[in-house]
């Protein structure tokens, strides 16, 4: 029965900290886009499927010119 006295108190504060913690999460925007990693892993992206040449297309021409006597 004595260690009612201390149980009580920690588990409302315990609650009390999970509260504020849920709030806090709430009001930082970390439940704002709750279906965008569900689709992140279910739809690939075709942007990052692509090659990229990050010379361009202009690079070769400049070495043909460079190399031309």
């Amino acid at each position: 029965m004595a260690s009612l006295y201390l149980l009580i108190p920690v588990s409302l504060i315990f609650c009390a900290l999970a509260v504020w913690i849920f709030v806090w999460a709430v009001n930082n925007g970390q439940y704002d886009d709750l279906d965008g990693d569900a689709d992140r892993i279910l739809f690939e992206d075709d942007d990052d499927l692509a090659p990229q040449d990050s010379q361009g297309s202009d690079s070769n021409t400049a070495d043909h010119k460079h190399r031309e006597p």
